[in-house]
């Protein structure tokens, strides 16, 4: 046996030996090769928001002089004069209003949709399949097409100038997107635990909560994230329901561009950055639980 086994110095090993190196150097020049192309990828689509940060650093006449993104005379005037604006009211306020805005929604977008889906996934009852099918062709509205009756119901609820108009839909499960992609999710899940949980002698409310929502949370997690998102860019509803003194950031930006020639735009940037950093923040902390939440479509083990 001896005699066949290759010793550390034979032609055979030494040709082993370099067809190894060979292997692993190409797989290296591969690695290198793939995150190198990521990185410029990645570089480049993120320039549009790393010269949005640096230009907000610059002087107004700067921003057109100078393309790049490091300024050359750094300056925090944008920032000082933004965060005033020319209304009554500091950048401060808006943002203030905007998480008066967001959190209410998002918390009720969360509870109501959870609610609803639960319902339409596991339960049976009249008319099922046509209030399921009505909900999923209000997909297939424009928000354009239902803006006036809103606004009309609305009026004459004596909701106008309110924060009701942008609250109480989400609270009804109005987002009928979040509602089918929790049911979709749900139908994913089997039913072995709630089942025990009723044999227990669980109600239907106790095992929604302490059996349901914990196996639903990337998806919820992901729910709430959009809804986020969706909210914070949120232009027209805040325009059309309420008014100067309770904008969001979203309107607080308009209200910043004026439409004479000597207009700053370093004061725009400025507080553009200020209010893309809540939304990527929230964005990058979430981040692992939005994917799960998006690609996974049941439970693990």
């Amino acid at each position: 046996m001896a005699d066949h086994i290759l010793s550390e110095n034979s032609p055979a090993a030494r040709d082993i030996d370099i067809a190894r190196s060979r292997e692993t150097r190409r797989h290296g020049l591969n690695a290198v090769l793939r995150y190198a192309l990521l990185t410029a990828v990645g570089l480049l689509m993120l320039y549009p928001l790393i010269w949005l940060i640096g230009a907000s650093f610059k002087t107004n006449s700067e921003i057109f002089s100078n393309p790049g993104f490091w300024p050359e005379h750094p300056t925090l005037d944008g920032y000082i004069k933004g965060w005033k604006t020319s209304t009554p009211y500091s950048f401060g306020t808006f943002f203030i209003n905007t998480m008066w805005i967001v959190i209410p929604k998002v918390i009720g977008t969360a509870i109501s949709c959870t609610a609803v889906a639960y319902g339409f996934a596991r339960f049976d009852f009249p008319f099922k399949k046509i209030l399921f099918s009505a909900l999923i062709a209000t997909l297939l509205l424009p928000n354009v097409v239902t803006r006036i009756p809103q606004y009309l119901i609305f009026r004459d609820l004596g909701w106008l100038d309110s924060y009701l108009p942008l609250w109480v839909p989400s609270a009804l499960a109005g987002d009928a997107f979040f509602v089918f992609m929790l049911v979709q999710f749900l139908r994913a899940i089997p039913r072995d635990m709630e089942e025990a949980a009723r044999v227990d002698g669980a109600t239907t409310w106790q095992t929604l909560i302490f059996i349901v929502v914990p196996l639903l949370m990337p998806a919820l997690i992901s729910v709430c994230l959009f809804q986020f998102m969706w909210t914070m860019n949120d232009f027209l509803g805040p325009l059309i329901y309420i008014s100067l003194d309770k904008y969001p950031i979203s309107l607080a930006l308009k209200l910043s561009i004026d439409t004479t020639e000597a207009f700053e735009w370093n004061r725009v940037l400025a507080m553009s950055v200020l209010s893309l950093a809540p939304a990527l923040a929230v964005f990058f902390l979430a981040q692992k639980y939005f994917i799960d939440g998006i690609s996974s479509g049941g439970i693990k083990g």
